[in-house]
C-alpha cells in the first residue's frame, strides 16, 4: 500500500462525513464539498492502486504449472 492509497481513502472518508453533514444540516454547498472531495479520494486511491499493480507485476513470478526452462533452452533462444 502506498502514500496515494492511504491519502486517497482519508480523503474519501473526510468526504463522505462532510456530505452527510451537508445532508443532516440541510446544506447543499457542504454536500457538494464533500461529493467533489469524495470523488478526488476515490481517484486518487486508484492511482495508487495502478500504481502498485505495476511495481507487483514486474515481481511476479511465472505460473506454478509453466515449467521453467533449462540453460538450454535459454541459450537457443538468445541464439
Amino acid at each position: 500500500m502506498n502514500k496515494d492509497r492511504v491519502e486517497g481513502k482519508v480523503k474519501d472518508i473526510a468526504g463522505k462525513a462532510q456530505r452527510k453533514a451537508g445532508e443532516w444540516a440541510d446544506d447543499p454547498e457542504q454536500e457538494a464539498k464533500g461529493a467533489a472531495k469524495q470523488v478526488e479520494g476515490k481517484v486518487q486511491n486508484a492511482w495508487g492502486q495502478a500504481k502498485d499493480a505495476t511495481k507487483d507485476r514486474g515481481k511476479s513470478k511465472p505460473p506454478r504449472n509453466m515449467p521453467e526452462e533449462s540453460e538450454d533452452e535459454q541459450e537457443r533462444r538468445r541464439a
